[in-house]
């Protein structure tokens, strides 16, 4: 079976790493976003098993985004990963109370990224 995940991040290396990293979840098929705005439009038409996605974002924040994202029906509702460099302490608790299954500081293990989506989007 095949599984979407979105990925949605503005900066091309963060990108490219998650994609490489990602591509190894068997069964994955990797779509990508550059704004939160584009990551909704997509979704309005597909579904994916899994977004990630960073919280800096032109317009809309990742913040924004995963409140949008919780905020649909339970069998539309993706599985939902923050990968972010955000300073702020308070951040990973914030995106898991707007509704995000797992946060990741940057820098970060991309084979433990990995692991942690193919467990979200199996467990779905």
């Amino acid at each position: 079976m095949t599984r979407t995940i979105l990925i949605v991040e503005d900066a091309d290396t963060c990108l490219a790493t998650l994609e490489i990293a990602l591509s190894a979840i068997p069964g994955a098929s990797i779509r990508t976003a550059s704004s939160a705005e584009q990551a909704l439009e997509f979704l309005a038409r597909h579904h994916a098993a899994a977004v990630v996605t960073d919280l800096h974002l032109p317009g809309l924040s990742g913040f924004d985004l995963i409140e949008r994202l919780h905020a649909l029906p339970p069998h539309a509702r993706p599985a939902i990963m923050v990968i972010s460099g955000d300073p702020d302490p308070s951040a990973p608790q914030r995106a898991r109370s707007l509704g995000a299954d797992a946060f990741f500081a940057k820098p970060y293990s991309p084979a433990e990224v990995r692991r942690t989506l193919e467990s979200l989007i199996h467990a779905t």
